[in-house]
């Protein structure tokens, strides 16, 4: 990552195009993505119903407020999202590292993961997390008193920290990669040829990202229950993913060696010539997936071995074959983009780190309205968006705060 541009500058370069506007814009879509997810989790079809604050399990961190209202395709909407949205985004932001690393150095580079990840994460887990999960005490039948949910949180086995788990794993991982360039500074370019002629054969790439993800994911996800999460604290990661998500972040510093707009993601290379081939490519992989949770939770469900390597090698192939799917189409697409696209893609970032106390709290406040949970849905992710978006460009203002957003 080249010198941070200011604002102005960011917003001028999407406008114009270039070959880096699609993954620009493709990070702002899968930052809406986040943010819809979150905010028809309410109304999922298969929610938990609320329980008392402590019990365990604790899943008001996935659904903080839970609608009786529901709607079908909200459930089909965030399981295709969990197949895929979290591990592009590592990808996306490795595409990045082997460019920073060259133009700041370790120090340089890791001094500025800190600035940029570190310390939204301190801000995001410290007070966004505890205002997100507010109505979720609420709900619950706490007392409407911070005092109380103050004291019910220290409570806690560990600290909830909603969506910046991403930012402590993305630090971590740049953190280990700089260590492992300090000390062999041609790692980059050993990962970038991994990539090489992936612009003529995307599919080879394809191939080797599946099957290595698949090798990451299989011996967690076959040892550790199914969806369990690792919580130290703030610290929290989907356990059986985390080798996964590695994978997609080296990925990304493979393709990202020969220049963001090179190679794989070129916008005049082979992916982005056949990208309707990559929109087929993700159905039976989503159908299969979708069976493997529909047969475990079956009255007579085969042994969990067998569920376990299947649900494992359709997710990875639901992964990849989704995440290059919307590449292909980002590339094939998006050449510039206006004013409008410009403001989001420069304003992204926050949204997504501000956004879920917008989605949780518009939840809460749409509770006894009986408009369904299509409409909810709906009214619960324009008004997330609008709101974080304008938080996010009031935040960049500030002098501190605009270096970091």
């Amino acid at each position: 990552m080249h010198a941070p541009l200011s604002a102005s500058e960011r917003s001028t370069l999407a406008q114009i195009g270039g070959r880096n506007a699609p993954i620009g814009a493709l990070r702002a879509f899968v930052t809406l993505l986040v943010v819809a997810h979150h905010a028809v989790l309410t109304y999922h079809p298969y929610a938990p119903a609320p329980k008392a604050f402590d019990a365990q399990p604790i899943l008001w961190t996935a659904f903080p407020i839970v609608d009786p209202q529901k709607f079908g395709g909200w459930g089909l909407l965030t399981l295709v999202n969990d197949l895929f949205f979290m591990s592009l985004m590592f990808f996306i932001s490795g595409l990045f590292v082997a460019d920073g690393l060259r133009a700041k150095g370790a120090g340089g580079f890791l001094k500025s993961r800190a600035l940029r990840l570190g310390v939204p994460f301190v801000l995001a887990a410290g007070l966004l997390a505890p205002l997100a999960y507010f109505p979720a005490w609420l709900q619950s039948g706490g007392a409407p008193s911070f005092t109380a949910f103050a004291e019910a949180w220290t409570h806690l086995p560990f600290w909830p920290s909603g969506p910046a788990w991403f930012l402590w794993v993305l630090l971590a991982f740049g953190a280990l990669f700089t260590a492992v360039y300090a000390m062999w500074p041609g790692v980059t370019d050993a990962l970038g040829g991994l990539a090489r002629g992936a612009d003529a054969r995307p599919g080879r790439f394809f191939s080797g990202l599946a099957a290595v993800s698949l090798m990451a994911y299989l011996p967690l996800a076959m040892t550790t229950p199914f969806g369990h999460w690792t919580m130290v604290g703030p610290f929290v990661v989907q356990t059986a993913r985390i080798g996964h998500y590695f994978v997609y972040f080296l990925a990304g510093i493979a393709v990202g060696a020969a220049g963001v707009g090179q190679g794989l993601i070129d916008p005049d290379g082979k992916l982005a010539q056949r990208w309707w081939l990559w929109h087929l490519a993700p159905i039976l992989p989503i159908v299969g997936a979708v069976a493997t949770m529909i047969i475990a939770f079956s009255p007579n469900p085969p042994p969990r071995t067998l569920l376990d390597a299947f649900g494992g090698l359709m997710f990875c192939l639901s992964c990849a074959t989704l995440s290059f799917a919307a590449l292909a189409t980002f590339l094939r697409f998006v050449r510039k983009t206006g004013p409008i696209g410009a403001s989001l893609q420069a304003n992204a970032y926050g949204m997504y780190l501000t956004h879920y106390v917008f989605t949780a709290w518009l939840g809460w406040l749409l509770l006894p309205q009986s408009w369904g949970g299509l409409a909810k849905g709906c009214i619960a992710f324009g008004g997330a968006v609008a709101l974080s978006w304008l938080t996010t460009m009031v935040l960049r203002r500030m002098p501190l705060l605009g270096r970091i957003l």
